[in-house]
């Protein structure tokens, strides 16, 4: 998960520098609008927006220092990996912006009071993958020496005004 940046908030956080590897990508090429104005607020090593456009992304907003909270550009979808301790403040931000998403976040957070408040009865999808992510561990923007590639958590693609066809959808 990239990095929480803002405008006081610059530098990473320990806790939360795990980077999305390629494949989490991959794994929803189908489901990403291509053709629109992706914006992928989390910057951490800068190449989850590398990664979207070597998947066919043409128009991606991937910057660093930019503040998610703040942003003024325009866009016309949302999809990332966001700071886990940010679940919170993410989620209340995104039921404000009203925009379709893809949120790549524990499994867990579904069931929590922030998530019912600002997603109950508005048409939220999941994506589940085939199995659990391993993301990449950064420390100072660098990988720990002895770092094992094994995640403990199961995530999912939480969605936003997709239009998926089922609520469910368990992919291959």
């Amino acid at each position: 998960m990239a990095s929480f940046t803002s405008a006081n908030d610059i530098n990473y956080k320990k806790h939360d520098d795990y980077m999305t590897p390629k494949s989490a990508w991959e794994a929803i090429e189908k489901y990403i609008p291509k053709e629109k104005v992706i914006y992928e607020p989390f910057y951490g090593d800068g190449k989850s927006g590398e990664y979207l456009r070597e998947l066919g992304c043409k128009n991606v907003i991937h910057k660093e220092r930019v503040d998610f909270f703040n942003n003024e550009e325009v866009y016309e979808f949302i999809l990332s990996n966001p700071p886990f301790s940010k679940s919170k403040e993410v989620m209340s931000h995104l039921a404000k912006l009203n925009k379709p998403f893809i949120m790549l976040m524990p499994l867990l957070k579904i069931n929590t009071s922030y998530f019912r408040e600002n997603f109950k009865n508005k048409n939220l999808q999941i994506l589940i993958p085939r199995k659990r992510i391993h993301f990449i561990k950064l420390v100072d923007g660098i990988m720990p020496e002895g770092w094992k590639n094994k995640t403990a958590y199961d995530c999912i693609y939480y969605c936003y005004k997709l239009g998926l066809p089922n609520d469910i959808t368990w992919l291959e």
